[in-house]
């Protein structure tokens, strides 16, 4: 898999890589499994802004997901791989031997007229979701559930994979993306393979424009502002922050400072730290 990439024929297009949408076969959404997505631009149930720089963007709608993969022991033939504008990885539609359709997280290797199973008798094959009980040790996963029958919360974005480490006393290790090892109970479920589209991290925007797109708006230095509105303003010229590190705009450390809480309650299911060499 390769980004499309463009000749230089202006200065956006000089850069500019988007995905090849090689694995993508379907281009219109199921309507049945389409609902309304509002946009809040960053405000709270007040209306006021506690998320910067959001705002605009291009019109979408939401795909349902089905995260839950609750149909066990029932066939799903997939019929097509679609882009998704709400997240990085693309999904598959997927139709059971009764007629249902639904949407899944697309594994990479994930093809048309492919069939996929849920249920703790099902193959080690790509696509389909057993309890972690039922996986063997090495395997990579991804769609990972927390909670049993919450639907998977870990491990869903474009090109990532976890990988389940080890089994023992009715609870599973599983290293995630970022290093973290995380202690899982060996009845929540997970999908077997790696999450499609890893073509994703190539992407060059190539023009601001198109984070613009995405709901993005700019984001001004405080460098560039007045005392009055960030620590780092004043000064004549370009001037440093002034500073012994740089801080956001209500005086936090902006760099390197642990928002986790230490008295987190899920502290006790990270066996080892993304943050330990």
């Amino acid at each position: 898999m390769a980004t499309k990439k463009y000749s230089p024929t202006s200065p956006a297009r000089r850069h500019m890589a988007v995905p090849s949408f090689d694995e993508v076969t379907k281009s219109t959404p199921e309507k049945s499994l389409l609902t309304v997505l509002k946009k809040h631009s960053g405000r709270n149930s007040y209306g006021r802004i506690t998320v910067r720089h959001h705002g605009g963007g291009n019109k979408k709608k939401y795909r349902i997901i089905d995260f839950r993969r609750t149909r066990e022991d029932m066939p799903a033939k997939v019929i097509g791989i679609e882009y998704d504008p709400n997240r990085t990885a693309y999904i598959a539609l997927i139709e059971y031997e009764d007629g249902v359709k639904s949407y899944i997280v697309a594994p990479a290797g994930l093809k048309d007229g492919d069939t996929v199973y849920t249920g703790a008798a099902s193959d080690i094959k790509v696509g389909n979701t057993l309890p972690i009980s039922a996986i063997p040790v090495g395997t990579m996963i991804h769609n990972i559930e927390l909670y049993p029958g919450k639907g998977g919360q870990l491990v869903r974005s474009a090109g990532s994979a976890a990988q389940l480490m080890a089994k023992e006393n009715g609870e599973a290790q599983v290293r995630l993306p970022s290093g973290e090892v995380r202690i899982v109970r060996l009845d929540c479920k997970a999908t077997i393979g790696v999450v499609s589209n890893s073509e994703h991290e190539s992407v060059k925007l190539g023009k601001a424009g198109k984070t613009r797109h995405l709901g993005i708006r700019p984001t001004v230095r405080g460098s560039v502002m007045n005392p009055c509105d960030h620590p780092h303003g004043g000064g004549e010229g370009k001037s440093p922050i002034g500073r012994p590190a740089p801080v956001t705009p209500w005086g936090k450390p902006a760099l390197g400072y642990k928002t986790r809480n230490k008295k987190a309650r899920t502290n006790k299911f990270i066996a080892k730290s993304r943050h330990d060499k």
